[in-house]
């Protein structure tokens, strides 16, 4: 990505209702607000020129380290945080975790080179909405913080497999030690529909038109297939669904 710093910055107050209720040129015309934490100076600035030209979105705030971004989500409360997942001070799953905690409907969007199995692991068991590696197209990183925001969650497709490659061993592994799986939670059959076009990666309206539904009747199954399973993403949704075997990895 270019390393031209964005030539201007507008001050906006922070949003008093939920992070991702709105999009840019919506009718309150307000931008997605975003901070971008990467310990490397150039990527940031680069980063900021490629979101910069999009007119529904608005870098307001930068960090170079976990710790610093926990700082700036506090004093900003932005819609999305890009994060890289390897900084000094503190990581970028430990700040994930940190983030959701003072800032439960701040999205956040992992944006790394690491395509090791643990650091997607554990970004996704705290919270992360979206993986995506940094050798992805600068224009598919502002359709990803639009989805994100819009409630979808993202991993490339590589970083899908090395995830649903490392639970079909976990799996395995259980079953060696017969530590067994706890039994499904009794989930209706329009549930499971519905679990199995997530795991398919559909979002909400795609889901709608292929089972003959309103959306909001969707995000009422996810919201309620979630609370059955204890589960608190829809990317753990598809973990689970893997896992359980209710879709079957080809």
């Amino acid at each position: 990505m270019p390393s031209v710093p964005r030539s201007s910055s507008r001050d906006r107050t922070p949003p008093s209702g939920p992070a991702g209720a709105r999009r840019g040129g919506d009718a309150v015309g307000e931008a997605i607000r975003i901070v971008v934490v990467d310990d490397h100076s150039l990527f940031r600035r680069g980063l900021q020129m490629v979101l910069s030209v999009e007119d529904d979105l608005e870098v307001v705030g930068e960090a170079s380290d976990g710790a610093e971004a926990l700082e700036r989500v506090e004093e900003l409360l932005p819609d999305v945080v890009l994060m890289d997942v390897w900084m000094p001070r503190r990581s970028g799953i430990d700040a994930c975790a940190q983030i959701k905690a003072v800032a439960p409907s701040t999205k956040i969007l992992m944006l790394t080179s690491s395509e090791e199995q643990d650091d997607l692991f554990g970004a996704v068991r705290a919270g992360a909405n979206g993986y995506l590696l940094k050798d992805v197209p600068a224009e598919e990183v502002a359709d990803a913080v639009r989805s994100v925001v819009t409630g979808q969650s993202l991993i490339t497709p590589k970083m899908a497999g090395l995830l649903l490659g490392e639970f079909n061993a976990m799996r395995r592994r259980d079953e060696e030690r017969n530590l067994g799986l706890p039994g499904t939670p009794r989930l209706s059959p329009r549930e499971l529909e519905v679990l199995r076009l997530l795991a398919r990666g559909l979002p909400n309206r795609e889901i709608a038109g292929q089972l003959g539904i309103s959306e909001n009747t969707v995000k009422n199954h996810v919201r309620n297939l979630l609370e059955k399973l204890q589960l608190h993403s829809r990317m753990e949704a598809v973990v689970y669904a893997v896992r359980e075997k209710i879709v079957e990895l080809s």
